[in-house]
């Protein structure tokens, strides 16, 4: 006959769990951990410099065109240039340093960017069929700034700061007259982008 104290102690026998599967369990939750509070250090300074020379390039450019459309697409080729050059930048600097770009603060700080960038290109093609081609210089520099500003909660300290500094610059730019729209562009997306990007590359590298 089993005693009582045999059954019981059968019942509640457990399997011990190895060692090594905790300290695997407490090493992935410090990682993910880690992750989730990271801020974005791989925003790259001489990426915003080259953002900021090819701003001034499209600025003289397009004040120089008398059709709308070609201004509009000189602009459009500006943006999709120094996308290419930040993106390329950045990925060379969270190379460098053994991260994955897109690891969780960079995963963070892109997601965290779009909504701002979503709704400038919605309002891009709404005013431009409208005919409102004035107020696109004003709208862009807002929508860019609060998208920084948004990444930025994510980066380092220069980063929504500038974007502050590009709302206001949009606030600016819809209450002046519309000619001076490029000038504006040329001030915020070119000057602005340089000043930072040689703070951030003298701070934080890259």
């Amino acid at each position: 006959m089993t005693s009582p104290a045999r059954q019981l102690r059968g019942k509640d026998e457990r399997a011990p769990v190895a060692l090594s599967d905790r300290a695997m369990d407490n090493l992935r939750f410090i990682r993910e951990t880690m992750e989730r509070s990271a801020s974005f250090t791989h925003v790259s300074g001489i990426g915003g410099v080259a953002m900021g020379l090819v701003a001034v390039a499209a600025a003289w450019a397009a004040s120089r065109t008398t059709s709308d459309g070609a201004w509009l697409s000189i602009w459009l080729g500006a943006a999709g240039a120094s996308f290419a050059l930040s993106a390329f930048l950045m990925g060379r600097k969270s190379r460098a340093e053994g991260v994955a770009l897109l690891s969780g603060p960079g995963r963070r700080f892109a997601w965290s960017m779009t909504p701002a960038l979503a709704a400038g290109g919605v309002l891009t093609a709404a005013l431009a069929r409208g005919g409102h081609f004035g107020l696109l210089p004003g709208t862009w520099l807002l929508l860019y700034g609060a998208s920084i500003v948004t990444g930025g909660s994510h980066s380092v300290r220069p980063v929504p700061v500038m974007g502050m500094a590009f709302m206001l610059a949009g606030v600016a730019a819809l209450a002046s007259p519309p000619a001076w729209g490029d000038a504006y562009m040329a001030a915020a997306f070119g000057g602005l982008h340089v000043v930072f990007g040689l703070l951030i590359w003298r701070k934080h590298g890259g």
